[in-house]
This record gives C-alpha cells, sequence and structure tokens, in this order.
C-alpha cells in the first residue's frame, strides 16, 4: 500500500466513530470499519492526524519529523483504501450527509440542491406528504407539494432530468416505498404493489397466508400510526435523493443476498409490531438474470421466488416434516399440496420449489406442459427424464449385483425395506446405452447407471412412504432426480476420502454422467425444447419471477407459444 500524505482536500468522512486500543485504533463508517495494531503510539498518532483531517488548508502544510510525517501517511493510505476518507473541492468539512455515503460529496450536494423534487398525493396537506418534503429538505432538496390524482395515502416524488420518481403508500396497518424508477413505471409499480399487499401472495390461491384487508398487514385502509409516516418518509426520501445524487441504492443486492439483482426491491413497513425490511420483488418486470451458478444461489432465489408478501408461489419448507430416513419439504400449489423427498433438505426445497413452479403455470397458462430448472442443462435433464420415462420397452430386467454393492443404492433400498417390514421390489432395465430405468415399489427413475437409477427410485418411495405413513393429505409428490447433480456439485472440492457413500460424492459422480445421459436421453425419446413464453396475462407475473430468478422454462418445441 502506497503511503500518502494529507492534503488540505482530504476529510474525515462523516459519522466515522473512533475508538483508541491499548495498541492501536479501531474506526468504523458506513458499511466498513478499519483496526490498526501494534504500535503504541498509535493513538497519540491519531490525534495529530484527526486535527489535521478536521483543519483547512492552512493548517495541514506545516511539516514535522518526517518518522511522523512517513507514519501518518501510512495510516492516511489504509484510511482511504477503507473509504474512510473524502476530498472536499473546497477543503472545508463535507455536510453529513451525503458526506457520509458519498465518494464526492460537493458534487452529491450540488445535485440534491438542483433537484428540486415534486411530492405529488390525493391529499398534499396531508402527514405522508408533508413528512416526504420535510425529509427531502433535511436531505438537502427544495421539494414543492402539489396535488395529483392518485389513491388515498399514496405519495409519488419526481426529480431529475431525465426524471426520476419513488412511490410511497401509508395506511394504517402499513405501507411500502418502491424502488427509484421513471415516474409511469413507479406509477404502475404503485398499484401492482398495492394490490398484491391487499390481496396476500396467495400462492396457493386462498390468499390466507399475506396481509389483507383485515388488518393484519399493509394495505387495509384507514389512519396511520405517528411513527409510521414518518418512517416510510424518511425510506421514499432516501431512495429518490440516493437516486438523484448517484448514491447506493439503500435496497441494493449487494447489501443483501435476499434480494435479487436486476429485480426491485420493495421496502415494506408494519405498524403492529413496528417492523420494517427489504423484500424482492421477483414478478416486476425486468431483464432475465443469469441462471444460478450453484445450488446456494439458486435456493436464494426460490426464497425469493415464495417472499411471504411479494412471491408468487409457497416457498418449500420442511417445517415440522421429519428429516430421516428421507429429506422432505411441502409448499402448497394451486392444486393442493405438494410434497418433495430428496436425500438432503435442500435438494428437497429446489425440487418442491421448481414443481410447484410447473403446478402454477400449468394453472395460469392451461394446456402447457411446461418443465421448469435452475438452469437450461438442469431443465432439459428433467424433461428429458420425463420423456424417458414413457418410452415403451426395455431390455430385460438386469440382476441384482449391478447394483447392490452400490453405498447409495444399497442404503436407500435397505432404508425402504425397513420401513416395509419386508424386501423392497426392485427391477432395473437397460433403456439405452448407458440410461438405465428402475423401478422400485411403484417409483420410476431413469439415470446413467442402474445403481443411480435404483437409489432414485428408492428415495422417490421412500419419500412417498413416509408421507403416507405420517397421515399426511397431499395432492402431489415428487423427487428430486440426477438432473440437479451439476448444480449440487458446483464449485465443490472434494478431499479423496469422501467416498461414494457421501451424498456429495455420489451427486459429483452423477454431475460427470449427466452430460452423456442427456445425449442418450434425447436419441432415445427425440425429444425437442423451446423456451416457453406465457399466453395468458395471469401468466406474466410468473413468468417474470422465473426470469428475474434466471430459472429456465421448457416446453415440447411447436409448443413455446
Amino acid at each position: 500500500m502506497t503511503a500518502e500524505p494529507v492534503t488540505g482536500r482530504t476529510r474525515l468522512r462523516p459519522g466515522v466513530a473512533v475508538t483508541p486500543l491499548l495498541e492501536g485504533l479501531h474506526l468504523r463508517g458506513r458499511g466498513t470499519s478499519l483496526t490498526l495494531e501494534g504500535s503504541r503510539s498509535l493513538p497519540a498518532l491519531w490525534e495529530v492526524l484527526s486535527a489535521r483531517l478536521g483543519a483547512g488548508p492552512q493548517d495541514v502544510a506545516e511539516a514535522g519529523d518526517p518518522r511522523v510525517e512517513a507514519a501518518l501517511a501510512t495510516v492516511t493510505a489504509h484510511l482511504r483504501a477503507h473509504g474512510l476518507l473524502v476530498e472536499h473541492p473546497d477543503g472545508e468539512q463535507p455536510p453529513p450527509w451525503p458526506g457520509s455515503v458519498a465518494e464526492r460529496p460537493g458534487d452529491a450536494a450540488a445535485a440534491l440542491a438542483a433537484a428540486c423534487p415534486v411530492v405529488a398525493s390525493a391529499d398534499p396537506d396531508g402527514e405522508p406528504a408533508r413528512a416526504v418534503a420535510r425529509a427531502l429538505a433535511r436531505g438537502g432538496a427544495a421539494p414543492v407539494v402539489t396535488e395529483a390524482a392518485l389513491p388515498a395515502g399514496q405519495v409519488l416524488v419526481v426529480a431529475g432530468d431525465p426524471p426520476v420518481a419513488v412511490g410511497m403508500q401509508c395506511e394504517a396497518d402499513g405501507g411500502f416505498v418502491t424502488a427509484p424508477a421513471d415516474p409511469e413505471r413507479t406509477r404502475a409499480d404503485l398499484a401492482a404493489i398495492a394490490d398484491r399487499l391487499r390481496s396476500g401472495p396467495g400462492p396457493s390461491g386462498d390468499g390466507n397466508n399475506g396481509p389483507g384487508p383485515s388488518g393484519d398487514g399493509p394495505g387495509s385502509g384507514g389512519s396511520a400510526p405517528r411513527t409510521l409516516p414518518l418512517l416510510l418518509a424518511a425510506a421514499t426520501a432516501q431512495r429518490l435523493l440516493c437516486a438523484v445524487a448517484g448514491l447506493p441504492n439503500p435496497g441494493d443486492p449487494d447489501d443483501d443476498p435476499r434480494l435479487l439483482a436486476g429485480r426491485p426491491s420493495v421496502l415494506v413497513a408494519r405498524a403492529r409490531p413496528p417492523r420494517a425490511e427489504h423484500h424482492p420483488w421477483a414478478a416486476a418486470p425486468g431483464p432475465a438474470a443469469e441462471p444460478p451458478a450453484d445450488l446456494e444461489t439458486a435456493l436464494r432465489r426460490v426464497a425469493a421466488l415464495g417472499d411471504p408478501l411479494l412471491g408468487v408461489l409457497d416457498a418449500p419448507s420442511p417445517g415440522e416434516l421429519p428429516q430421516s430416513p428421507v429429506a422432505l419439504a411441502a409448499c402448497r400449489t394451486p392444486s393442493g399440496t405438494l410434497v418433495a423427498g430428496a436425500a438432503r433438505t435442500d435438494l428437497a426445497r429446489l425440487a418442491g420449489a421448481l414443481r410447484s413452479a410447473e403446478l402454477h403455470l400449468a394453472a395460469a397458462d392451461p394446456g402447457v406442459a411446461a418443465t421448469v430448472g435452475a438452469d437450461p442443462g438442469h431443465a432439459l435433464g428433467r424433461a428429458l427424464r420425463r420423456a424417458a420415462l414413457a418410452v415403451p420397452g426395455g431390455g430385460a430386467a438386469l440382476p441384482a449385483a449391478v447394483w447392490r454393492e452400490h453405498p447409495q443404492a444399497a442404503h436407500w433400498v435397505a432404508a425402504l425395506a425397513r420401513r416395509l417390514g419386508r424386501d423392497a421390489g426392485v427391477t432395473v432395465r437397460r433403456l439405452a446405452g448407458h440410461a438405465f430405468l428402475a423401478t422400485v415399489e411403484g417409483a420410476r427413475s431413469v439415470e446413467a447407471g442402474p445403481a443411480d437409477a435404483v437409489s432414485v427410485a428408492a428415495l422417490g418411495a421412500l419419500s412417498r412412504l413416509t408421507v403416507r405413513d405420517l397421515g399426511l393429505s397431499t395432492a402431489h409428490h415428487t423427487t428430486a432426480s440426477g438432473a440437479v447433480a451439476p448444480l449440487a456439485a458446483a464449485g465443490q472440492r472434494l478431499p479423496a476420502w469422501v467416498e461414494e457413500g457421501w451424498t456429495i460424492r455420489w451427486l459429483a459422480g452423477l454431475a460427470d454422467r449427466e452430460p452423456d445421459l442427456r445425449a442418450e436421453l434425447a436419441r432415445l425419446t427425440g425429444l425437442l425444447t423451446a423456451p416457453w413464453r406465457p399466453g395468458t396475462c395471469a401468466a406474466r407475473p410468473l413468468a417474470n419471477a422465473l426470469e428475474g430468478c434466471g430459472f429456465t422454462v421448457l416446453v415440447p418445441a411447436g409448443d413455446g407459444r
């Protein structure tokens, strides 16, 4: 790191707190911190440096001991590298805001002063509109409040050139703040989000799992508590002014892994109990995201699809379901409860989410036989397996020796036998080349090897039997297949001692065999696929959400709409 001197324009960023240590310093700023240790002289050195960082230009030119100057320059370089210093053109102390966040506080403050925000509301004298105007003024802008044809409780704030807008809704039980966008888009977002929160996410069609007009969430009307419009107004002003001044978005996905890049985040506030947090709005219009690179990323996007307030489906969850001998996750769908089974809970959650999305698509776009995957390869692998299960025939049954010694197949068949109280019925046939069909107690699977096929089929049979023994009323069941293996094994570096009995080693092997299996099944089935396009207005939000998550939806070629 290059040492550097303090100039008359260098200032400590507003809001930075400093704690002297016995042999060092600890500094904390917005979103960053720095600890310097190793010398009892550091606290004393900080006294000199802090005076320079807060002094006028004429006071910092005095020369001192060369060793002290070198130490000061080194500390200054560390502070700058951690974003704890700012440059101010005139050498004056930057304003507390936006000085605490802006790279160039002077430019940001000038942009705010020139913004001239217009605060529009059906009731310009009402508390929500006035609270927004006051918050904007405290941020360094000069707002104008005007009357506009908006629903009661809504406020639209527009500023800048080209214009950028932020919308707010405030009612008795809560409210929300939209992401910055152009004014027309913001008006549409206000209406869509208000409708969403008023009716509740209702992924199963019952509308009982979200806030609604009963008063348990934003959107039920009435007068808001005094603190609520202040909170929402401050958030509205912050999002608008940050957009105008080029400052970081308070709902940036980089600061919260639950949010989606390329899709807006919505600040949703509740009055009772007091709470406000950003929620991903996966169903908002926007560009298609890149497919998830690994299972962890895919599951974060599943959580966005199933956001309890703005999601498009009920996120699969293990809840109180047992996770042994097989992992289970359940969710509601338009046509009843779905239970997914897998070797691990994370795999069950993903399998359940994808099958749930397919059931939602079938309800929203009737007649379309869609296959959903976390990425194109995953979707194709799932579609090819379904097509292969419909192919008649297969060779003669193979002996049990082809799978019995494999640790995964032996484990899942033994677990099923214990549950049944007898030996499980297992049949394996070769479909073509390296593609094998296994049937275990009525559950079927197509995989790249006989042991793989038996393992997945046994998992399916065991999860069905477990659900039945629990007395659960379910309309749908699904099992994670080997198609998910490349995603589950992505980025994994396995030591040599992790052998095939470990699920992750088995998944890594499945991932290695997946490309050849897809090619074999494509030759066997002749399946050609195409990307699905929504054929109805009802399917558009789900299409937006799946695209925003980077997920792939395939249909047989000729049925892509």
